[in-house]
């Protein structure tokens, strides 16, 4: 923001007033789905939330957490914690994930920026290797990206290209292999007739090679790194064609489970593993399924399995992975700059806050909340607690994670009168619905549920205002499910477990003695977001939001 004239100072609302102690409650992967036995919070006792549900329309209400409404290209991509919180603190809708790097793309952005200048030092006498889905499918990657990062990296001096090819049968059709590799191939033939030597190095299907995720089985990372870096694989081929074409052919295979292969000159030696000096880009933008590698490209000491070398590189990822481990270290794309937060704005209008939450949602609750911006606003205005989660377990083992602790530190907050805001992050609902655990993440939904309870018994006591809500879906459902919506089933006939998060709406509920008497949801923002909460919350501060901010969900009637 320019200093031309810009003011932090928000407009009183003309109809509630200011001062009331509130609590904003996010709910960690809690979304609303049809009751049935693998929907967690129906299975689970959730008297807290049932009863809010109850003041619908005018208390309680779904938003939407996915696609365009969190800055997502399109209605097909599930939310996530980052861009959920983004848009709960920012206020508005920024371009996030595929989208942001679209921009980066077209605009040229993406090749001035410093990661696109650290891997470029490996260009002149090393080798640039892209490793990522081949697909246009548009949930991990986009081939069209691979295409302008080939010819942009070409134009800029890479010489030498090794492109390290993931099959994907899940997000387009099974057999799609080919003919993406087809084009592929044309491409870095292009390539070669313009003096750049460019090639297919390796590959393997996505279920089986590199794309593992939540470290569930480091084998299908290892069989990856024995490809791509090591050059080796059970399957040799000339050609990246006939890989894919052969491979096709064995037993029980398809696109998600093709075996890892490499391709090898006429001496049958591996054409491009990766060496000291070169530099290495992860492709895709989603970041569940990368995370594996990153660590394994990018940390020194590593024990998840034999890396045999660890090639001294210039690694960088499409995005940044994961904000709270800041891996990698070094991207392509920057994250959004989010400016002017709800929460800079409250703490410039004098509304005191305390956020906290357990070490694996406390970023997410303060970092993303903030506009992807680490520390205080205003130190004498701000309190952040960090609970540290359990460590070294599967969050299925202690499904109640931390969630009485946080709970417990917020009422103490809400009880001391010294904030006008507190909020916090439960994470139950998300973490253990991730492990795939049914059993274990009804005991986290009923766990969160009780933790929501303890912090709306507080805001009675000190006559405030509640506001509870959720970042995007995910133990709402916990199978994976036909065109019809019916469960999946493997060969073995036993269900398909969904342990990722989903494409439902997710509830917001209004309350507290502190509620003025005529606020209620709006009936003409029926396809509100989270971006339209932070509004919500200021107007519950007593403020308007700024003009730019989507627009607030309550209104005031009777007053």
């Amino acid at each position: 923001m320019g200093s031309s004239g810009f003011s932090w100072k928000l407009e009183d609302h003309p109809k509630l007033e200011k001062g009331k102690i509130l609590a904003m409650v996010v709910l960690d992967g809690w979304g609303e789905a049809n009751p049935d036995q693998y929907n967690c919070i129906h299975v689970a006792e959730t008297p807290t939330m049932d009863c809010l549900k109850k003041g619908a329309p005018d208390r309680w209400r779904l938003v939407r957490a996915h696609g365009k409404a969190v800055g997502l290209p399109t209605e097909d991509d599930m939310g996530n914690s980052e861009v959920g919180h983004n848009a709960l603190g920012a206020g508005r809708i920024y371009a996030q994930g595929a989208k942001l790097v679209d921009l980066a793309l077209a605009t040229g952005k993406i090749y001035d920026g410093e990661g696109f200048n650290y891997i470029k030092e490996s260009f002149e006498t090393g080798t640039l290797h892209l490793i990522g889905l081949l697909s246009d499918g548009g949930v991990h990657s986009r081939l069209d990206q691979l295409q302008l990062l080939l010819k942009g990296a070409s134009e800029r001096g890479a010489k030498r290209i090794r492109v390290h090819i993931l099959t994907d049968g899940r997000d387009v059709l099974d057999g799609s292999s080919v003919g993406f590799v087809e084009t592929l191939e044309n491409d870095l033939s292009n390539l070669r007739e313009k003096g750049v030597d460019a090639q297919i190095a390796s590959g393997g299907g996505r279920m089986y090679v590199t794309m593992d995720r939540y470290e569930n089985d480091w084998d299908v990372v290892k069989r990856g790194w024995d490809a791509q870096v090591l050059g080796e694989a059970p399957h040799k081929f000339r050609s990246a064609i006939e890989a894919v074409k052969k491979l096709r052919e064995l037993p029980k295979a398809s696109d998600q489970y093709l075996p890892p292969f490499v391709i090898v000159d006429e001496h049958g030696t591996s054409v491009g593993p990766i060496v000291d000096g070169d530099a290495v880009v992860t492709l895709n933008f989603r970041a569940d399924r990368m995370v594996m590698l990153a660590k394994a490209l990018e940390y020194e000491n590593f024990d998840k399995f034999d890396r045999v070398r660890f090639p001294k590189i210039r690694y960088a990822g499409m995005l940044q992975y994961d904000g709270e481990l800041k891996l990698p270290s070094r991207y392509l794309v920057s994250p959004p700059e989010i400016e002017r937060t709800s929460g800079e704005y409250l703490v410039n209008n004098g509304v005191r806050t305390f956020a906290c939450s357990e070490t694996v949602k406390f970023g997410h609750v303060t970092f993303f909340w903030n506009g992807n911006r680490s520390g205080y606003f205003n130190p004498e205005m701000e309190e952040y607690v960090e609970i540290p989660s359990d460590s070294g377990i599967t969050f299925n083992v202690q499904p109640k994670m931390k969630a009485l602790e946080i709970a417990e530190k917020a009422r103490d907050a809400i009880l001391g009168r010294k904030f006008h805001q507190v909020r916090v992050n439960l994470p139950n609902s998300d973490m253990v619905g991730h492990t795939g655990d049914i059993g274990a993440t009804v005991v986290a939904c009923k766990a969160a549920d009780q933790a929501v309870q303890i912090i709306l018994d507080a805001i009675e006591q000190v006559g405030g205002i509640y506001v509870v809500t959720a970042d995007h879906g995910n133990a709402e459902d916990m199978v994976k499910r036909n065109k019809k919506g019916e469960p999946l089933l493997d060969k073995d006939g036993k269900i398909q477990i969904l342990t990722s998060h989903t494409l439902e709406p997710v509830p917001i509920a209004i309350g507290g003695p502190g509620l003025a008497p005529g606020v209620r949801f709006r009936k003409d923002v029926p396809d509100g977001g989270l971006a339209n909460v932070a509004a919500t919350v200021m107007n519950l501060h007593g403020f308007n939001a700024p003009s730019d901010y989507e627009p607030t969900l309550i209104e005031v009637v009777n007053n």
